[in-house]
């Protein structure tokens, strides 16, 4: 390696290096801005549950300083969400420099449309499928339990329906991609669609804790973004309109009138 090159390699993670302390930075500022509403950003979480308890029944925590930490997760996880644009902001600006204008103009939209999709991913397992998950996993409790969720418990459980549901919505990205980068065609994708479906349930019922209503509202919104993202493949993968016969003689005569002169 010379030394023009270990400069410039120095130099980029120098620059990395900055830009992970500025994204660190904000997210910590707004963590500590938002420590002094911990309790409350919990007990916005945990709202979906609480409703669904009966009247006077309550969250437990078995750990000793679980009722701290859980809360402090809580917020931090939600100062980062909430700093997420000016992470990727950080992580576009780095690596900007280094593509074709043609790929920043596809990347940039790319980025953008997958983070609103999480997001949206996010809202619709907080906002649909916990007011619906909840209330069926309390109705089929038996009378002789005590239904009493841990927040530890209830924390993770949480988590992961949002990470699934959030990578469930990036569906259409990924059929996108894999149509745009030529590696599935447009019509293999509508002639495994019958496949499709089934790997769809099959990984709902992994993921899902074990019960059908859950398992279909994770299902069926999976096989819906399918479908739109075949749909969007489609349109951002059709052909270029073929030259015109006409077009084609002529430039058949010209070239051979070249060759001949």
């Amino acid at each position: 390696m010379s030394t023009e090159q270990q400069e410039n390699f120095i130099s980029h993670l120098i620059e990395l290096r900055t830009r992970l302390l500025r994204s660190l930075t904000v997210v910590g500022v707004l963590f500590i801005c938002l420590v002094p509403w911990a309790k409350d950003i919990y007990d916005f979480l945990a709202q979906p549950l609480m409703s669904a308890l009966p009247s006077g029944a309550h969250m437990i925590a078995l750990g000793v300083i679980t009722p701290f930490f859980v809360p402090v997760k809580v917020t931090m996880l939600v100062a980062f969400v909430l700093a997420l644009p000016y992470v990727l902001y950080q992580a576009w600006a780095f690596v900007a420099p280094g593509l074709y204008a043609h790929e920043r103009r596809f990347v940039l939209p790319l980025v953008a449309v997958s983070v609103l999709l999480f997001v949206v991913g996010m809202a619709f397992c907080y906002f649909i499928v916990f007011r619906m998950v909840f209330p069926f996993i309390v109705s089929i409790t038996p009378e002789s339990v005590q239904y009493m969720p841990d927040i530890a418990q209830y924390l993770s459980f949480v988590i992961t329906m949002f990470i699934a549901f959030g990578l469930a919505f990036e569906i259409p990205v990924a059929v996108v991609l894999l149509a745009k980068a030529g590696v599935v065609e447009v019509a293999k994708l509508r002639e495994i669609r019958p496949y499709a479906i089934v790997g769809v349930f099959i990984v709902a019922a992994i993921v899902m804790p074990g019960d059908a209503v859950s398992m279909l509202m994770l299902a069926i919104p999976m096989c819906l973004l399918y479908e739109v993202g075949v749909f969007i493949a489609a349109a951002v993968s059709k052909p270029k309109p073929a030259a015109k016969p006409g077009n084609n003689a002529v430039a058949s005569v010209e070239s051979g009138e070249s060759g001949n002169g």
